[in-house]
């Protein structure tokens, strides 16, 4: 009991680049800037998707929740990180580490898999189009999205237990901006081989396995749109497609180097690094990369626009 509420009463140190105090004013900036802007581009895709009848389909489901997860996924670090940049005193509670550890473990993995059933959609829609609404309709894609929900918290149970469980013998300093499993494991004060090898085994299911879901199905993809003969509709059919595969790119490239990647002492900055884009700079990118590539997304924005000067009139 009394070790119970010894770990409950503790605080980490989160030292991210305290070590380089110039850089936390250019930090806090970039922080602030990124997380008002996924603030702002996340709710704007989810307030029209929901409110433009024209995007009443699968993809932009499957968008909505991708944008859902990714304004969670920002708030639960970016506030933490702009309070310790600003304060003397970098800390954060166990209870406060707990939190942040399980909801970002939690929304990382559900959006591995959201990204492959993204793929999968686009699959169906390209090269079963004359099935795509008895395949896609809108019971499995709610089964489909809450699948990837249900699966990302249940990972996140385990992985975050495993890590939190790990004596630290008083270790409090993480070296981080945010409470993340390797940061915590250097903590630990005792072998971790077993640990990592069951964390290395969790993120080859939830990272490599969807990836080569995600490149078998756009292998089948590519071939059937260059089967297409109108020019216009290989425009389209790769527009939808070229702005799901850049988010991919970003997302799973950055997220595999952290995760499956031998430790080194040399990458220790280069890690925190990789954290920050793939927590807080894909999240604000993912937005502008739908709405910028997407015809049917910016056409929705502009009846929004025209219907609020209409009410305003």
């Amino acid at each position: 009991m009394s070790l119970v509420n010894e770990s409950i009463s503790e605080e980490f140190i989160l030292l991210g680049f305290s070590d380089r105090p110039w850089l936390e004013l250019p930090f806090f900036v970039v922080f602030l800037v990124s997380y008002i802007l996924t603030i702002f581009g996340n709710m704007m895709i989810i307030l029209v998707s929901r409110l433009d009848a024209k995007l009443h389909t699968p993809m932009y489901f499957f968008l909505t929740n991708l944008s859902l997860l990714d304004l969670c996924y920002t708030t639960s670090t970016v506030p933490q990180m702009l309070i310790n940049i600003c304060s003397t005193r970098k800390v954060i509670s166990y209870g406060g580490c707990v939190a942040q550890l399980f909801i970002f473990l939690a929304l990382g993995c559900t959006e591995c898999l959201l990204l492959g059933v993204m793929s999968f959609d686009r699959f169906v829609a390209i090269c079963r189009p004359l099935h795509y609404s008895v395949i896609m309709h809108h019971r499995r894609c709610f089964q489909l999205a809450a699948a990837c929900w249900i699966s990302g918290f249940s990972n996140s149970v385990l992985q975050s237990t495993w890590t939190l469980r790990m004596p630290r013998c008083g270790h409090k300093k993480v070296d981080h901006f945010l409470c993340e499993v390797p940061a915590l494991l250097k903590l630990s004060c005792v072998d971790t081989t077993t640990i990592k090898a069951e964390l290395f085994f969790g993120g080859f299911v939830f990272l490599l396995i969807p990836v080569t879901l995600i490149l078998i199905s756009y292998t089948f993809i590519v071939q059937a749109v260059l089967r297409i003969r109108s020019t216009e509709g290989r425009r389209k059919a790769f527009g939808t497609c070229g702005s799901h595969l850049i988010v991919v790119v970003l997302f799973y490239g950055t997220a595999i180097y952290m995760y499956l990647q031998p430790p080194s002492p040399a990458s220790k900055d280069r890690g925190k690094m990789v954290s920050l884009f793939y927590g807080i700079i894909t999240p604000m990118l993912n937005p502008l990369i739908y709405t910028l590539r997407n015809k049917e997304v910016k056409g929705a924005f502009k009846r929004l626009i025209a219907r609020l000067f209409v009410i305003k009139k």
